[in-house]
């Protein structure tokens, strides 16, 4: 069969197997949506190719992910979903496609992204990689779900239909070991290539099992060996671009309500070789909500503080300031909300700078009415790349903790990336030094009584070019555990939660 045969075969088939046996469909088509959009950092404009969208669900799904505002390609290789995509009401964002020879169809035209479900022919498939490469712009990526071979019940599924001829064999068979993919994707010339367990949520998982699976899945896809068995695996890659090469930003600051009134706030140490794409990454896409950025320098051993002084002189909106021994990120935080003077209050990491397009989400929730806005690392659209297994455990068990005893619906108050009002900042009583300080920005409010929600983000480890945390979960770990405590305590016996001003540690700036 050539190539398009196979193609075409492929989307029957999933088609088909979405019709009759996928009854967490719908569950699945926004989570892998919001998926898309959290590992490509989705901005408005930036084209996508949907090849083999079948009935358009999961093309449909993408476009109201992002507000119908990016152009997608619904390319389908099937005459008949074709015609059924033209009789639909598609929202004027979406175009249908007949795709007959690929890439010469699309002459002329590239992507930001191509995306693809169970895409992969069985044969040939560095013809179809090779076409999808051809189809991206420099700096573009793809992503593509398929069927994982080690999945447990895809094997039995397989040795059955060996041993008893009348056992049906299942259509949904893996095409590629992963090490061999590595190779060819590499040949054809991807880089940054990922290839990763996802989803334990499929059939034949019963419909009754559906809550616990749908939190346990996210855990199980970052366990050590237990992930290798989820029902698929993600493909991502990018093509490489020309040195030099940046993403076009694109201004994201589209609520007059918060214009010109938020002081971002961002401890810093030794992080010399972030505090530049951080600024220009938030001015590039929320300059128009900047009140003023506010760095902590917390005795950095590099050029940390030189770098920031010199950004400050170039924008009177770039504050540094200068801690002074002992550092601690809890010291650095009540300093720095201690400077700022924005309405709104954004407390970021240096190294948030490639999801800052993912902070739409914590604005719009601001914009109406929520007091503090957490992004969130563990809701089930969140994307988590390169977590540590260990943290996670500790980070559920934190979470699950306070859900029972304080009897409050959170997923992860601990990160720090929070966007609140100035009149809760004036009421957090910082008493922890270091990283527990996190937890502390999230419970207090919350238990003050203010509107916190949470707001699904993604989370991606430090690349090496970036430096290294200084955080150990050891040292830090029963810090936390003791912020949880004084405050359940505190409410326990009907005290205030927070420390009276005059009891609060004093900012620690000369």
């Amino acid at each position: 069969m050539n190539l398009l045969a196979l193609l075409k075969e492929n989307e029957q088939a999933r088609c088909h197997y979405w019709d009759h046996r996928d009854y967490f469909l719908d569950l699945r088509l926004k989570w892998r949506a919001q998926m898309a959009r959290h590992m490509f950092h989705l901005l408005p404009g930036e084209s996508i190719l949907d090849l083999g969208c079948g009935k358009g669900q999961w093309t449909r799904a993408l476009s109201a992910v992002n507000q119908h505002r990016n152009p997608i390609c619904a390319a389908t290789f099937d005459p008949q979903c074709h015609e059924q995509l033209q009789q639909q009401d598609l929202p004027e964002n979406i175009e249908p496609v007949l795709v007959n020879s690929l890439p010469e169809d699309f002459k002329g035209r590239q992507f930001d992204y191509v995306v693809g479900w169970h895409m992969l022919p069985v044969e040939n498939y560095g013809q179809f990689l090779l076409a999808v490469k051809q189809l991206l712009k420099p700096g573009g990526q793809f992503l593509l779900f398929e069927p994982n071979p080690w999945n447990p019940y895809y094997l039995l599924r397989k040795t059955l239909a060996r041993l008893f001829l009348f056992f049906r064999k299942s259509k949904r068979r893996a095409q590629f070991n992963r090490i061999e993919m590595l190779s060819i994707l590499s040949e054809i010339g991807f880089t940054e290539i990922r290839i990763l367990p996802y989803d334990f949520l499929f059939p034949p998982v019963p419909k009754f099992l559906l809550w616990p699976m749908q939190n346990l899945s996210l855990i199980f896809e970052n366990m050590p060996y237990i992930r290798n068995f989820a029902g698929e695996l993600y493909l991502w890659g990018r093509n490489p671009a020309p040195e030099g090469w940046e993403k076009p930003m694109v201004n994201l600051a589209c609520h007059d309500s918060l214009k010109g009134r938020v002081s971002v706030v961002v401890p810093c140490h030794n992080e010399e070789a972030n505090i530049v794409p951080l600024v220009h990454s938030l001015r590039g896409y929320y300059d128009d909500y900047l009140h003023e950025i506010v760095l902590v320098d917390d005795n950095s051993c590099d050029r940390t503080a030189a770098v920031a002084e010199q950004l400050g002189k170039e924008d009177s909106r770039i504050k540094l300031v200068r801690r002074s021994m002992p550092n601690g990120v809890g010291r650095a935080l009540r300093d720095g909300l201690a400077a700022a003077q924005g309405d709104y209050i954004l407390l970021m990491d240096c190294d948030f700078q490639h999801i800052l397009p993912e902070l739409t989400g914590l604005f719009e929730a601001a914009d109406q009415g929520a007091d503090v806005a957490i992004g969130s690392r563990f809701s089930r659209d969140s994307v988590l790349l390169n977590y540590p297994f260990t943290k996670i455990l500790a980070n559920r068990a934190f979470h699950i903790l306070a859900r029972i005893l304080f009897r409050k619906p959170l997923r992860d108050l601990t990160n720090n990336l929070k966007l609140m009002k100035q009149e809760v900042a004036r009421k957090l009583r910082l008493e922890s030094d270091d990283f527990a300080a996190n937890a502390e920005t999230g419970l207090q409010p919350l238990l003050m009584g203010y509107d916190v929600v949470e707001v699904p983000i993604s989370w991606i480890n430090r690349s090496v070019d970036m430096g290294f945390s200084s955080f150990h979960l050891t040292k830090t770990g029963p810090n936390y555990l003791k912020v949880f405590l004084r405050l359940f305590g505190r409410r326990l016996f009907g005290k205030d939660i927070v420390l009276p001003a005059a009891k609060q540690p004093k900012p620690d700036t000369p």
